[in-house]
C-alpha cells in the first residue's frame, strides 16, 4: 500500500473540495435522469422528530444541499413528544409515497423511540443512510447497493488522495453500525486486510501503530496521537468533538500530520463528505427505481 506517485510530505486532504466535485457529479446525474422522466427530480424525505439544535443545523444543511443540486426536498418535523408508533405511520407513508426515492430519518431519537425498529421500518430501496439489515447485508456479502454515508466517504478520500487500499494493513478505531463495521466491509471488499479496534483491544497503540490506512470513529477527542501512526500512513480522522478549544477530531492533528502520508482535518475533512454521499445514494435509489 501506498499513496500512488510516492507523496513524500505529509497531505492534508481537502474534504470540501471533494465534496463538491461529488455534488457537481450528482447534478448532472439529477439533470439526466429528470431529462428521462418529464423533468421529475429524485426527491430525498427528511424526518426531524425533537428540537435538538445541532440535528437542526444537520438536516438543514442537508435539505439546502439537496436543492442545491437540483433535487426535490420533503421535510417533516415533528415534536419532541412524538410517539414510535406515529413515527412508524409516517414512515409507512413515505415508504408508498411514488414521489420520494429516499428516506433520511435524523439521529439520535427521543428516548421513547426504539431506533431499530424506526431504522428496519424503512423501504430498503429507499434506506440512503444504508442502515437497513439488507442494506447491511448486502454490503457484507460483497453485493453493495445503498452504503452509509460517512464510511463511503472515507473510501471516496482515499481514492482521491490517491491511496490504494488493496493489500494494505487498515486499521478502524470503532465499531459502530453507522461507520466502523460498514468501512471495515468496505475497506474488505477492496482487498485490504482489516482490523476493528475497540474498548477492548489490547495494546490500542501498537495495532494503530502498523496500520497503512487509519480510521479513527470513537467520539474521543485527540485519542489517536502522533506517536501511534506509522510513518506515510493515510490517516482519516471521522470524530467530531467540541471540547474548550473548539471543534476537533479523534486524532491529535497536530502532531499526526507530521509523520503521515496523508490527513484529513477537522472541520473540514471528513464532515463535509457525509451529505455530498447522501445526495449520491438518493441519486442510485431514484435510478434503480425507475429502472
Amino acid at each position: 500500500m501506498g499513496l500512488r506517485g510516492g507523496a513524500s510530505s505529509p497531505r492534508v486532504i481537502d474534504g470540501k473540495a471533494v465534496a463538491a466535485e461529488v455534488r457537481a457529479r450528482v447534478a448532472e446525474q439529477v439533470t439526466k435522469l429528470a431529462a428521462a422522466n418529464d423533468g421529475r427530480a429524485p426527491g430525498l424525505a427528511t424526518v426531524l422528530v425533537g428540537d435538538d439544535p445541532a440535528s437542526h443545523v444537520y438536516v438543514g444543511n442537508k435539505r439546502t444541499q439537496t436543492e442545491g443540486v437540483g433535487m426535490r426536498s420533503v421535510h417533516h418535523g415533528l415534536g419532541t413528544s412524538t410517539s414510535q408508533q406515529e413515527l412508524l405511520g409516517l414512515i409507512q407513508e413515505l415508504n408508498a409515497d411514488d414521489e420520494v426515492d429516499g428516506i433520511l430519518v435524523q439521529l439520535p431519537l427521543p428516548e421513547q423511540i426504539d431506533q431499530d425498529a424506526v431504522i428496519a421500518a424503512i423501504d430498503s430501496r429507499k434506506d440512503v443512510d444504508g442502515l437497513t439489515a439488507e442494506s447491511a447485508g448486502l454490503l457484507a456479502q460483497g453485493r453493495p447497493h445503498l452504503i452509509p454515508c460517512t464510511p463511503q466517504g472515507v473510501m471516496e478520500l482515499l481514492r482521491h488522495a490517491g491511496v490504494e487500499p488493496e493489500g494494505a494493513d487498515a486499521v478502524i478505531v470503532g465499531r459502530s453500525i453507522l461507520v466502523g463495521r460498514p468501512l471495515a466491509s468496505l475497506l474488505l471488499n477492496a482487498n485490504a486486510t482489516v482490523t476493528v479496534c475497540h474498548s477492548r483491544t489490547r495494546d490500542l497503540a501498537g495495532v494503530c501503530r502498523r496500520a497503512d490506512i487509519l480510521v479513527a470513529a470513537v467520539g474521543s477527542p485527540r485519542l489517536v496521537r502522533g506517536d501511534w501512526v506509522k510513518r506515510g500512513a493515510a490517516v482519516i480522522d471521522v470524530g467530531m468533538n467540541r471540547t474548550e478549544d473548539g471543534l476537533v477530531g479523534d486524532v491529535d492533528f497536530d502532531r499526526a500530520v507530521e509523520v503521515a502520508g496523508a490527513i484529513t482535518p477537522v472541520p473540514g475533512g471528513v464532515g463535509p463528505m457525509t451529505v455530498a454521499m447522501l445526495l449520491q445514494n438518493t441519486v442510485l435509489a431514484a435510478s434503480a427505481r425507475w429502472g
